[in-house]
């Protein structure tokens, strides 16, 4: 079984820095990646949702280090 963050995690993280203005602290990834609402779900759950949203979302395991991998394509 898989966490599926529901809306994405990425999607979180982006409007969160949005609102604020600056780049989010890794402490404040953490702090929103822990109250994000998320359920569990297999692996095709996980695939049918990344096909509908259509990008995959970043793993809650490695967030902060995907967050920032995120923010240097931009």
């Amino acid at each position: 079984m898989t966490i599926l963050f529901v809306p994405s995690l990425i999607s979180l993280l982006v409007s969160k820095a949005e609102d604020k203005g600056s780049p989010l602290t890794e402490q404040e990834v953490l702090d929103i990646r822990d109250n994000a609402t998320a359920i569990v779900t297999d692996p095709e759950g996980i695939l049918a949702v990344a096909e509908r949203r259509g990008y995959q979302d970043i793993d809650p395991e490695h967030c902060w280090e995907e967050w920032l991998d995120f923010n240097r394509q931009d």
